[in-house]
């Protein structure tokens, strides 16, 4: 049975079909390393754009990396349900949100559409934007994922039964497409600004329920020795992202070339000022 938020995929090497076989849980899947960003070159690169009156965030530029690291290494937008591994129709990103004005537990979670002909300004405008319809903190504005889970709690004891036919319906592909818009937790990546509460970077899990396979969590800053010129140590300073990856998606050397590309693509702002070209994406 086909899934509404997903393409079976069924041309690959025998092993990546083993795998969930024995590794059944995306809990039991995780993988979770820290990439340092060095901030040097986006600073100077926001500031330039400043001087030419366009505001840019830290944010705009890690998802747009992101959304063109998608469109080089397709197969990051995999995910593994019910042991069959499917490729994502589309590029959502859930976001954490917290509202302005609010107490330290007024935050929640929604999605953001992303494609990999976004430039920096396409994205930098949708994050404009979102930010501004769900982060104002008004009974009105209130997000769709917060009202159904008002109607789920308000269940009481029924809301056991309730859970169990999602996490049900969510495995054999029967859930429908109106609650999976809204669902944060059917989309490509999870991503946190833990740097906006000035909270150090964590390893967020990715969760069982849904279809998320990579979350990423953006930290303060912090300086990181290195091996310089001449071999000699010195101290960059980073932005840290703790990231945690299904590895049942694809390969550890994929992992690894395609978050060496992101570290490059972050190195060279510039580059996500055009579409990403998706002609000879790596498999």
């Amino acid at each position: 049975m086909g899934r509404p938020d997903g393409i079976r995929v069924r041309d690959e090497v025998p092993i990546y079909y083993l795998i969930p076989q024995f590794m059944t849980e995306r809990h039991d899947s995780m993988n979770m390393i820290t990439v340092d960003i060095p901030a040097e070159p986006l600073r100077q690169y926001m500031n330039a754009k400043r001087k030419e009156g366009k505001h840019i965030s830290h944010m705009a530029l890690i998802l747009t990396a992101y959304a063109h690291l998608v469109g080089e290494f397709p197969t990051l937008n995999r995910f593994v349900i019910n042991r069959r591994i499917y490729e994502h129709k589309d590029l959502k990103v859930s976001l954490v949100v917290l509202r302005s004005g609010g107490s330290a537990n007024d935050d929640t979670m929604s999605k953001l559409d992303l494609s990999p002909a976004d430039t920096i300004f396409d994205i930098q405008d949708k994050i404009d934007k979102y930010v501004k319809e769900n982060a104002a903190g008004a009974e009105e504005n209130e997000m769709a994922i917060d009202r159904i889970m008002r109607v789920f709690v308000g269940l009481g004891g029924l809301m056991n039964v309730v859970g169990w036919f999602l996490r049900w319906g969510d495995k054999h592909g029967l859930l429908p497409q109106s609650l999976l818009d809204v669902s944060p937790f059917h989309a490509s990546a999870l991503f946190t600004n833990l740097a906006s509460i000035r909270t150090n970077h964590v390893y967020h899990h990715v969760y069982d329920f849904g279809t998320t396979s990579i979350s990423i969590a953006m930290g303060n800053m912090r300086d990181t020795v290195r091996r310089g010129k001449g071999g000699q140590p010195e101290v960059v300073r980073c932005i840290p992202l703790g990231v945690v990856m299904d590895e049942r998606i694809c390969s550890g050397h994929y992992f690894a070339l395609a978050f060496a590309r992101l570290r490059d693509l972050l190195a060279h702002p510039e580059l996500l000022e055009s579409p990403t070209d998706t002609s000879h994406p790596v498999r």
